[in-house]
């Protein structure tokens, strides 16, 4: 046999490495598909776990490791789910509220897939006696908006049939009482549930006796199109104002950073993490602010004040006649709507600013209507507002209603 040259062995040892390299990189890559498929598809990574009676009393958000919940981070979107799965999940409210904080502030790129979102949180007592309204103002926007309902969990009324806007929309809570702590508290619950959306990036606060005064599309552009927050702020001198300003707030808060306003919100997302991660303002008030104080008066305007004014247009976009005085506002019952009464909440008063600038239209909803104003109102407020014509268009700009 002819021996092989040295030249011919280096050139087969060369082969050899170059083979064996190879095979090194398929077994590693075949490994790490197999456990990407494993860690995806892992029944502990993502079915959501059994729903759990919310418990534990909120509290602040500790941001250390000790705070992390112990199960994986699902960082689908609610949007990803069905209706009746959005908003069931297991987590204790310190999970919720460190996960929401945690969702990125940087929002996703738009796409024709994924469009900004306006979240309205209902905050009730049961029964959503205007809901049929509602449904009429969200016809046709599918995709545009969300919403999220905080009952009394001893509310066991029927749930909305499939298809409606409510349907599967209620969220793990917990009593609330009138102007107490608790209802700040509920206030923030909504807000951490839809921020687990990253669509979702104008949150609206309102009751079952709210409802919208222009169609949903004129709506949507006034929320998303703005660049400030709609918070009504402002110093009250007296009893009710000044007078409620607990002297164990000192010296983190002091009477002059003392704001009242009405708890019904328009906020973008910035703010909305804001308030579930705040550890500063809301402990404080968890633990002072008792039943004199009205923290759903107080909390939010006296934090937008202090750390946010610039960004805040210092006013409600809910209409509420207090012209009678005490300690509600009117209610308007079904005798009382007429075309006349809506087209002066909607029209009304036409002075007030819109991102820094002096223009009109200055609410978007209004309240308390009570369930037997319903048939009025599906009368009326479908013409006059224009529900559903607009539908599947363009979206009108906020000139449209100034």
């Amino acid at each position: 046999m002819k021996p092989q040259s040295p030249f011919s062995i280096y050139t087969s040892r060369q082969h050899l490495k170059l083979l064996s390299g190879l095979l090194l990189f398929a077994l590693g890559f075949g490994f790490g598909i197999i456990s990407s498929f494993y860690f995806v598809s892992s029944d502990a990574w993502t079915s959501p776990p059994p729903l759990l009676e919310l418990t534990s009393r909120p509290s602040a958000i500790a941001m250390s490791s000790a705070a992390a919940p112990a199960r994986p981070v699902d960082r689908s979107t609610a949007a990803s789910k069905s209706p009746s799965e959005a908003t069931m999940h297991g987590m204790t409210e310190e999970e919720l509220l460190w996960r929401a904080s945690m969702v990125p502030r940087i929002q996703r790129p738009p796409s024709a897939e994924s469009k900004p979102k306006v979240a309205f949180l209902f905050l009730t007592r049961g029964e959503l006696p205007l809901a049929p309204l509602w449904e009429k103002f969200f016809e046709g926007n599918e995709g545009l908006y969300s919403v999220y309902v905080h009952a009394n969990p001893e509310f066991n009324g029927s749930a909305p049939p499939k298809g409606s806007a409510f349907y599967g929309r209620r969220i793990p809570s917990k009593r609330v009482t009138w102007g107490g702590m608790d209802m700040m508290e509920a206030e923030r619950r909504l807000l951490a549930n839809a921020l687990l959306d990253w669509d979702n990036r104008r949150f609206v606060l309102l009751s079952e006796s709210c409802i919208p005064l222009f169609d949903f599309r004129t709506v949507y552009s006034y929320l998303v199109d703005s660049a400030r927050v709609h918070v009504e702020c402002y110093d009250l001198p007296g009893s009710t104002g000044r007078g409620r300003f607990p002297a164990r707030l000192r010296p983190h808060l002091t009477p002059r950073q003392w704001r009242k306003g009405s708890q019904w919100f328009d906020i973008d997302r910035d703010l909305a993490l804001e308030v579930v991660s705040d550890t500063a303002f809301f402990p404080l008030f968890q633990r002072h602010c008792g039943a004199r104080c009205f923290a759903d008066e107080h909390y939010l305007p006296t934090l937008v004040n202090a750390r946010f004014r610039h960004r805040n247009q210092n006013r409600s976009l809910t209409w509420v006649d207090w012209s009678r005085g005490g300690s509600h506002p009117a209610r308007f019952r079904r005798g009382s709507v007429t075309a006349e009464l809506l087209e002066k909440m909607r029209n009304g008063n036409r002075s007030c600013r819109y991102d820094g600038r002096r223009r009109g239209a200055c609410f978007l909803f209004a309240r308390k209507f009570l369930a037997d104003s319903l048939d009025r109102l599906l009368g009326i407020a479908p013409s006059l507002m224009g529900f559903n014509l607009n539908a599947g268009k363009k979206l009108r700009g906020i000139d449209s209603i100034h």
